[in-house]
């Protein structure tokens, strides 16, 4: 009985663990979300650290570096407009 209960306990209590997030992750996916709902913005030009030059922009939205270790990414953004 105690080896099952023992078992039972191996499992549940890291699936109840496994949702918790950390303020700073709570705090960096808002700061993600606020820098793609830029509507009306589109990439035009990026950026990479660790000396990479070579990036291309995906799904027309987002900055994508083709080096291993990249330490950060920016984007260089315009309001796309038809009048």
């Amino acid at each position: 009985m105690k080896a099952a209960v023992f078992l039972l306990l191996t499992l549940l209590v890291p699936a109840y663990h496994t949702g918790a997030q950390c303020i700073t992750d709570n705090a960096v996916d808002l700061k993600v979300q606020a820098a793609i709902s830029s509507i009306g913005y589109k990439p035009t030009a990026c950026a990479c650290g660790m000396a990479c030059g070579s990036w291309d922009i995906r799904s027309d939205s987002t900055c994508h570096c083709q080096c291993g270790g990249i330490d950060w990414t920016a984007a260089r953004c315009c309001k796309i407009g038809l009048e």
